[in-house]
């Protein structure tokens, strides 16, 4: 018993950390954002609640400058003011960010925000199992093969979530009327409207799937349900 109370402690750490990281957002998000009022936003959310047998959807403003969704803990959906600048400005259109609200609904839907807690709890424990055997046998470097290791299973976890909500989200926008073109359009832009360089890091490293492949896989999508013959 003794043997295994490093990893139960460090399972226990990780649900802890977890909690205080969700009660520290929430009341971030609490303090820094307000419900989305765009009268053209809210017709595209009317779309998409009528297609999900829904009275509305909620949509929040989070008041910082990078542009993001969020799908928080408790179920709340947030665009921060960044993007929705990029869209009173004409850089993305209603039918994009509509796309962004269908995504973070995916996560939502999909119990990502619950299933993440029992991944980051498992990882906290898996590390700690890792770096104890491997400790043994590299001494020195095992805690960092351990922390490598991890690492690399998390962005794969999260990876896998981005591609389910893309997946929900093209449903959810082909259901609703609006379509898929909107999300690959967005997609095509995307890293110019985040100054982002995905390309400097190799794919299995990032947290979210290398753009092309999302479109890639945006485009499988619709053709499969376009050679589905009608009823």
């Amino acid at each position: 018993m003794i043997k295994f109370l490093p990893i139960l402690l460090a399972l226990v750490y990780g649900l802890a950390m977890y909690r205080f990281s969700v009660w520290r957002t929430a009341r971030e998000l609490d303090e820094k954002s307000t419900e989305l009022a765009d009268p053209i936003l809210r017709q595209m959310c009317d779309q998409m609640a009528a297609a999900l047998d829904l009275d509305r959807i909620r949509v929040h403003i989070y008041e910082i400058e990078p542009v993001n969704g969020l799908a928080a803990p408790d179920g709340r959906i947030f665009i921060t003011r960044g993007f929705y600048n990029k869209f009173r400005h004409g850089s993305v259109s209603a039918s994009e960010m509509a796309s962004v609200i269908a995504h973070e609904l995916g996560h939502v839907a999909l119990g990502h925000s619950r299933r993440r807690m029992i991944d980051f709890s498992g990882q906290n424990a898996l590390r700690t199992a890792l770096a104890m055997v491997l400790s043994r046998l590299i001494p020195g470097i095992g805690v960092l093969i351990a922390n490598a290791l991890t690492t690399l299973l998390a962005a794969r976890l999260s990876r896998s979530d981005e591609y389910e909500a893309d997946a929900y989200a093209a449903a959810l926008l082909t259901k609703a009327g609006i379509g898929i073109g909107p999300q690959i359009s967005l997609f095509e832009k995307l890293e110019v409207l985040t100054k982002s360089n995905s390309g400097a890091v190799p794919a299995w490293l990032m947290s979210h799937p290398k753009t092309q492949e999302r479109i890639k896989a945006l485009e499988a999508l619709d053709a499969k349900w376009k050679s589905v013959p009608a009823p």
